[in-house]
């Protein structure tokens, strides 16, 4: 019954959110400020979830400038976890495919997140060099998932080299995020989830790195986020354990 109760306010909300949110977008489209506050209207589902969310921000990442954020992508719940820490001025970088989804795709695309085709290569290669650009000019910030696709419980999955390609030509840091993992942890029957902890690491300088340390660049990123998610796995078995 919970479970039941449970998705039908959440289709409720998001409902409300992605139309009344499109509407409001449409007075000033494609802003990139509207990312982290939709984003923040999207965490809060994490309450109606049972899930209790812990941010944790290393000191003045208010003045970090532009860089790209990465994360680790899980599953359907990052939408409530990793977006509450979306840092304003930040987009993400999605599929294409996302913009045919009703009322989400619409609102995704308004509020100023960039798409691209995974399956075109050469549009894909295009994309990266088109942000790299907008990086520099309009001094964004991106939010990228290096994975590529959703993990679904298998650990962090190997990184692809988009990301890092484009903080280095940009010139600008890399920013990891780590999520606790959630996979097969929430169950929408019972009435708390425990915890999920998301932190931000301090940035890491690109230009510290060449071209031909782009591989060596990427290992040492996914180094420093498994060891993290896996303290941070830790830390949250021991509060469950010390709730028993």
């Amino acid at each position: 019954m919970l479970l039941v109760l449970r998705v039908i306010l959440a289709v409720l909300y998001c409902l409300l959110v992605c139309i009344f949110g499109g509407m409001y977008c449409l007075f000033n489209p494609r802003d990139p400020q509207h990312v982290a506050r939709f984003g923040r209207l999207f965490g809060r589902l994490s309450t109606l979830l049972g899930l209790k969310v812990e941010q944790r921000m290393p000191t003045g990442y208010q003045h970090y400038g532009n860089c790209i954020y990465i994360a680790n992508h899980q599953n359907n719940y990052d939408m409530v976890t990793t977006a509450k820490i979306t840092p304003p001025g930040a987009v993400t970088l999605g599929k294409k495919s996302l913009l045919w989804i009703p009322l989400f795709g619409p609102l995704y695309w308004l509020t100023g997140n960039l798409l691209i085709d995974r399956d075109n290569k050469t549009k894909a290669h295009s994309t990266i060099t088109q942000l790299v650009e907008q990086i520099k000019k309009r001094k964004l910030s991106v939010l990228m998932f290096p994975e590529g696709t959703r993990s679904r419980g298998r650990g962090l999955l190997p990184f692809k080299s988009g990301a890092f390609r484009a903080a280095m030509a940009a010139g600008v840091p890399i920013v990891p995020i780590c999520v606790s993992t959630t996979h097969g942890k929430i169950n929408l029957n019972r009435f708390s989830n425990g915890w999920v902890i998301i932190e931000m690491l301090p940035p890491i300088d690109t230009r510290a790195y060449n071209k031909e340390q782009l591989h060596q660049l990427t290992q040492h990123c996914h180094h420093l986020m498994l060891d993290k998610i896996k303290r941070l796995d830790q830390e949250v078995a021991e509060r469950v354990s010390l709730m028993k």
